[in-house]
């Protein structure tokens, strides 16, 4: 029996529920429905209009129901008289196919039938920043290497506490927070668990960060590069897949800890790396920290080749440890949901096709990519990546040529209107446009 939410709603004191869904582009959107209402929405859904979201509908197309996953529910910790929750889109009794957050059910399903789950963690970077987004928030914070410093750290203590506070009390398992690289820039980072569960608390995580800094009267971004000399914002994302409980991914005999089943799936993320590319870094200011020059820091932090390897920052893929394998390629303006999708459909294929990644290359790759020219290399920009995306069989067998094709329609028309109002340079500044349209990714 599902979890019955009124009856939730009485015995938590939730007065409001967050019905909501993410759409193509990553935004959130939800509706406000009231406890007493919450019996008929939890079988029917909220009702939504397609077309005013980023989705590819028309305003002519029949009324879309989000349906709330009780699953899902969060009590939110700094009110908790409102319960969020996590949906899945239906239109006409039919599930939305190009909804992100069914994107990835159908994937797990496909996991699911090899008697397989995927289990993930994200590590999410964002910056605290002036309410117009000009400059950090902390004007102390001035080091040239400012990761991981203390007095940074605890200026913002009351924010960084209230955050984690939060993902304590909601079971998250948080273990460690810290200034990144970038001056106004931190991580948090929570404890693994099953893809979509990761998936639904990311995007939960996002609107957290961005309302408790809101509350302590600062400004949070996700954007990918919201200043040019400094490092990006990643989402590096942990993978490894289990069978009843047993990591399958674990080979203790090999060099770097990776089964052959291991390798396969990363062979298949190797191999389908640009085309993703689309999925992972889904902006125009995106491919500012891909393939970007060196930062204030002195490293981009951020990949542009495509390559693996052990314990070793410098690749798109490391092996940190054995039983799993770190994806450095996605910012923080990816969908949380095709983030886990996207690796799924790529690892599904390597694991099908038993695709060899190759051997692993054990080299700064900033330093030394000279040596290594025939390693394929990231798009250099989102029409790039989205060519490629339109262009590969696997990705659209996977989600549908019609579901890609309207994500591709959608990031045109936005790649469009940007170039009304300027060009896109790495070497430049960040322009107007891409901050207006992009810091509250």
């Amino acid at each position: 029996m599902p979890k019955n939410l009124s009856q939730i709603a009485k015995s938590k004191k939730i007065k409001y529920f967050l019905i909501s869904f993410v759409d193509l582009f990553g935004v959130l959107r939800s509706k406000l429905v009231p406890a007493q209402a919450i019996n008929e929405m939890q079988k029917n859904g909220a009702g939504f209009a397609g077309f005013a979201t980023w989705l590819d509908m028309s305003p002519a197309d029949s009324d879309m129901f989000a349906i709330p996953d009780p699953n899902s529910l969060i009590q939110l910790p700094w009110n908790k008289e409102i319960g969020w929750l996590a949906s899945d889109l239906y239109m006409d009794g039919l599930a939305v196919d190009a909804s992100p957050r069914v994107m990835l059910k159908n994937q797990i399903k496909k996991l699911s039938e090899k008697k397989l789950q995927m289990k993930s963690g994200v590590e999410c970077e964002y910056f605290l920043i002036s309410e117009d987004g000009s400059s950090i928030a902390d004007q102390r914070d001035i080091q040239s290497k400012p990761c991981y410093d203390q007095s940074a750290l605890m200026r913002r203590y009351d924010l960084i506490k209230e955050i984690c506070d939060s993902m304590i009390e909601l079971g998250w398992k948080p273990y460690q927070n810290d200034h990144e690289d970038a001056n106004g820039q931190f991580e948090m980072n929570w404890d693994y668990s099953d893809c979509l569960v990761t998936a639904d608390r990311h995007v939960f995580f996002k609107f957290m960060v961005k309302n408790l800094a809101e509350k302590h009267g600062l400004r949070a971004t996700f954007m990918p590069k919201p200043f040019n000399n400094l490092t990006g914002n990643g989402c590096h994302a942990h993978i490894s897949v289990w069978r009843n409980g047993k990591n399958q991914f674990l080979d203790k005999k090999d060099k770097l800890g990776l089964s052959k089943l291991g390798y396969n799936f990363l062979g298949g993320v190797i191999k389908n790396a640009q085309p993703l590319s689309a999925f992972f870094n889904p902006t125009i200011n995106s491919y500012r920290r891909i393939n970007a020059p060196p930062t204030k820091s002195g490293a981009t932090w951020s990949p542009s080749s495509i390559s693996y390897t052990g314990n070793n920052r410098t690749h798109m893929i490391r092996i940190p440890e054995q039983g799993r394998f770190e994806l450095r390629l996605m910012d923080g303006s990816a969908n949380p949901y095709l983030l886990q999708a996207g690796v799924l459909a790529a690892g599904l294929e390597g694991m099908d096709k038993k695709i060899n990644p190759g051997e692993p290359l054990f080299c700064n790759m900033y330093a030394d990519y000279k040596k290594y020219p025939n390693l394929p290399k990231l798009p250099n920009n989102i029409s790039e990546a989205l060519n490629m995306l339109g262009n590969s069989k696997v990705l659209n067998k996977a989600f549908g040529k019609k579901n890609i094709n309207s994500y591709i329609k959608l990031k045109r028309n936005e790649l469009n209107a940007f170039k009304k109002q300027g060009r896109f340079d790495k070497k430049r500044s960040v322009t107007k446009w891409e901050k207006d349209n992009t810091l509250d990714c």
